[in-house]
């Protein structure tokens, strides 16, 4: 079963609006789906929603996305209504390391350059808002094997945090198929210093998928693709220590945690 959050608004929107909701995925790190009437307008803390035909809305919540939100429904009668939501905080694991080589913890100028050429071209694919509907179908895992890395750590290098940890990690030899976790196009297919050879997927309203560190790569920028389709390879490229799929799961440009919502067990 797929544990993502997913609820109609209509009901809850009667609780007091003194009291902020507490609902499933309400959490940093949280990916939720729900539903409001349709044909209304939607808006999380100031920002408008996607609404889909059928009244789905999408949006997740940071790490270190703070305690309260608020969410605005305008029915199809002109009609707003608020509702606060409760946005739970979880503890990160945290690692300091130190006495490693300056030349491991800042990057040369070259490769700095070129990094930020990367995250200017990632950041654009994962802007990219559309009104596909591949967010629906429920995450599937992508390949199979050890989860070797979790969402939210942290590494402290020679006393200077790192950017924490965004993705789900699961290591499996080197071929490893690699499969699409939800229908969607591919918005982008690169070669980067970090992530090494990667691929985004666009799933509608926001919602992406990224897999990074593989040995190949199966598919081309705009091509539509199905849940499960292969897409490429478990791999070591880019900065790792073994192979491995570097997994994410985003809502434009906030990173989520997609281990609450993939089914408890990989198949």
């Amino acid at each position: 079963m797929h544990r993502r959050a997913l609820f109609a608004l209509p009901a809850l929107l009667l609780a007091r609006a003194s009291a902020a909701t507490t609902l499933p995925g309400l959490s940093q790190g949280g990916f939720v789906i729900a539903h409001v009437p349709p044909g209304s307008r939607a808006a999380l803390d100031g920002r408008a929603l996607r609404v889909a035909p059928d009244g789905a809305i999408v949006f997740g919540f940071g790490r270190d996305a703070a305690p309260n939100a608020r969410l605005v429904v305008t029915g199809p009668d002109g009609r707003a209504e608020t509702m606060p939501l409760a946005v739970a905080r979880r503890r990160w694991d945290v690692q300091a390391i130190n006495g490693l080589p300056p030349a491991q913890v800042t990057p040369d100028a070259g490769a700095l350059r070129r990094i930020l050429a990367e995250r200017e071209r990632l950041a654009a694919a994962r802007a990219v808002d559309t009104d596909g509907s591949g967010f629906a179908a429920g995450l599937a895992w992508p390949a199979h094997g050890r989860i070797s890395g979790i969402y939210g750590s942290q590494r402290v290098l020679n006393g200077q945090p790192r950017q924490p940890h965004f993705g789900l990690d699961i290591a499996a030899p080197t071929g490893t198929p690699v499969h699409a976790a939800l229908p969607g196009r591919v918005s982008l297919v690169g070669n980067f210093i970090f992530f090494g050879r990667v691929l985004v997927l666009d799933h509608g309203h926001g919602v992406n998928t990224l897999y990074a560190h593989l040995s190949a790569q199966s598919v081309t920028e705009g091509q539509m693709v199905a849940q499960g389709q292969p897409i490429g390879a478990i791999g070591a490229t880019g900065r790792v220590t073994g192979p491995h799929c570097h997994f994410c799961l985003s809502w434009f440009g906030t990173w989520l945690d997609p281990q609450p919502v993939l089914p408890a067990v990989q198949g």
